[in-house]
This record gives structure tokens, C-alpha cells and sequence, in this order.
């Protein structure tokens, strides 16, 4: 079984690394355009040209399953990822937490980008799933490009300006971002603090990779032996892990596995 995860950068890591959890004997292949990123500035057809050079690069190594692990990426391109690849090769999206983030009525907040913050894509969803809850939007300039780059100070100053952002009442943020997530526990240590409330953070790694996995008829195995491979691919380059992946300890669960002959 071999699971392909696509996305700008290594916001892909947090739903490979939790691919990993659910079968460590599936071949991994990550497919990332550190040229062309970030993606979040770009036209929505540009964002989609970038998406599909990604996709088709990670095709070409025969997958099951692809899972965009990009939120821009499932905004504006899934479509056409879907109806170059599907049915041969199941597409799967990330979508924003935001139906089980606002199922228990508290306040929420949704951690994205700026382009995310103000789209109507994100407006829909809170108002398809999120009526009578308050919600506020943060939107968070810079911070997926610091945490791409290991940017210890950016990331510092880009949680501290989200968090002040950040109603004291809210109860559970939305990570809009897949970046996001492997920043994760700073971000509950900056929404830490004199009246505020502990937050629940959901993320999407968890069900996009368990939809993978059903889309292609398997169930998970955490049990298995970990014998499986990985692929790494850099704006349509087979590499190593960027160095800054190792930053995380997504990267560094990644790193264990065996390089792809």
C-alpha cells in the first residue's frame, strides 16, 4: 500500500505522519513545490497549476490514494485534481475542522491565513456549520511561512499577534492551516494566560489520513511491522527531507522510515 500526500510545503507532514500512525506499513510519497510556494498569494488558477505539476509528480510513483494535504490547495483545485486522477487514483481533500470544532456551542476561533481568513470558502463553512456559535476569524500573516522554514522568532511573534486576536471566552480554535499543526502545543502555550479559557485545537491530519485509508478499502494496523518506504519529491525533484522538517517531531517519525529504491 503506498499513500501520496501533496501540499506547498511541509504542511504535509502532520497527515503523513499520522498515515504513519494508522499503518506504518504503508510507502509514503510527499510531493511539495518549495519553488513556487507560498501558494497562498497566487491566483486561484495559478494555485491550481502549482497543485497539479505537485500531484502529477507524486502520481507518477503509482499510489493508492492522494490526500491534498493543503487547505488553499482544497479551496481551489480539488476539482481539477479530481477530474485529471479520479477514478484511478481516489483525491482527498482537507477541509477546516469547522463542523466539529462548533458541534459543542462554545465560542471558536479559526486560525488561517489571510487569503482563507477572507474567503468565501471559509464564510460558507461557518455558515453551514457554525450558526449560533460565535465565531471569530484570526487570520495569521507570516506564520506558515515561519513555521516552514523553522523560524523560531517569526513563529513567536506570528502566535503572539494571533493570539492577541484571539477573544479570551473562546474555547476551541480551528487550525485553518495544515502548517498549523505542527506548531500545535505553542499554540496552546501563547493562548495560555489571566482569563482565558483552556482551548481545544482541531486539526484535519487525523481524518484526512483515516479517510484515506477507507477510500482504498484499508483498515488501520498500528500494530504492523514498520517496514514501509518513503519518497520525498521537491518541486518535482526526488530529495531528502528539508532540513527544517526535522524541526518537528513529525519530520523526525518521517525521517526513521527507509528511503525508496
Amino acid at each position: 500500500m503506498k499513500i501520496a500526500l501533496m501540499d506547498s510545503g511541509i504542511g504535509l507532514l502532520p497527515a503523513a505522519a499520522a498515515v504513519r500512525r494508522l499503518r506504518p506499513d504503508a510507502d509514503l510519497v510527499l510531493s511539495s513545490d518549495p519553488d513556487g510556494m507560498p501558494w497562498g498569494p497566487r491566483t486561484p488558477q495559478d494555485v491550481t497549476a502549482h497543485a497539479l505539476d505537485a500531484a502529477r509528480a507524486a502520481a507518477q510513483h503509482r499510489p493508492d490514494a492522494l490526500i491534498v494535504a493543503c487547505n488553499t490547495a482544497s479551496v481551489h483545485a480539488l476539482p481539477a485534481l479530481r477530474a485529471e486522477l479520479e477514478p484511478t487514483l481516489p483525491v482527498i481533500g482537507t477541509v477546516p475542522a469547522v463542523k466539529p470544532a462548533a458541534a459543542g456551542g462554545v465560542p471558536v476561533a479559526i486560525w488561517a491565513t489571510p487569503a482563507t481568513t477572507g474567503s468565501p470558502y471559509q464564510r460558507a463553512l461557518i455558515r453551514d456549520f457554525a450558526q449560533g456559535v460565535a465565531v471569530t476569524a484570526v487570520p495569521c500573516p507570516g506564520l506558515a511561512d515561519a513555521v516552514q522554514h523553522a523560524d523560531e522568532d517569526g513563529i513567536d511573534r506570528a502566535l503572539a499577534a494571533a493570539a492577541a486576536l484571539t477573544p479570551p471566552d473562546v474555547r476551541t480554535v480551528v487550525l485553518g492551516c495544515t502548517h498549523y499543526e505542527l506548531v500545535a502545543e505553542r499554540i496552546r502555550a501563547a493562548l495560555r494566560g489571566p482569563g482565558r479559557a483552556p482551548v481545544v485545537l482541531h486539526g484535519s491530519a487525523g481524518a484526512v489520513a483515516a479517510q484515506a485509508l477507507r477510500r482504498i478499502g484499508a483498515r488501520p494496523a498500528p500494530s504492523a511491522e514498520p517496514s514501509s518506504a518513503l519518497t520525498v519529491i521537491l518541486s518535482g525533484h526526488v530529495r531528502e527531507l528539508p532540513q527544517a522538517a526535522l524541526a518537528y517531531a513529525e519530520g523526525r517519525l518521517l525521517k526513521a522510515m527507509s528511503p525508496a529504491r
